[in-house]
């Protein structure tokens, strides 16, 4: 497991029940960048990566 894990792995066991929105994702996203303007492009990121269709040659 990679240290960036535990976040992730955090998350699963807290709210992996849970059933959620992309528009609620995207909200979560904003107020993230909002509090932590030093990963904005780490968000736009994985936002573009998040968005695109598994299929998009550009991956």
């Amino acid at each position: 497991m990679y240290f960036t894990d535990r976040g992730i792995e955090e998350l699963e066991e807290r709210r992996g029940e849970e059933t959620v929105t992309l528009a609620w994702l995207a909200e979560e996203l904003r107020t993230f960048v909002d509090l932590h303007p030093q990963f904005e492009d780490a968000i736009d990121a994985l936002a573009t990566w998040l968005a695109r269709p598994e299929d998009d040659p550009d991956l």
